[in-house]
């Protein structure tokens, strides 16, 4: 499946739960989900491994979290 054959079913699904596809898409979706598992969690590091950033300052930025706040929950995790 190509990137756009996905972001097309991924719209088809948003429009079909009665959603405006124009507001939601694949990123957004991604974001989502990330920002929820680090809610649930608190593990920034499962959600640097999920997202496949190599720099926590990435995952960090993406979430919009602070950063002094997640690198001393990054540090409480073991890898």
């Amino acid at each position: 499946m190509t990137t756009r054959q996905y972001a097309r079913l991924v719209s088809e699904w948003i429009g079909s739960v009665g959603l405006d596809p124009r507001l939601f898409g694949t990123h957004s979706l991604r974001r989502t989900k990330a920002t929820l598992i680090y809610r649930r969690t608190g593990n920034l590091r499962a959600v640097q491994l999920l997202l496949v950033d190599t720099k926590i300052e990435s995952t960090v930025r993406y979430l919009g979290i602070e950063v002094d706040d997640a690198l001393a929950i990054a540090e409480q995790v073991d890898v």
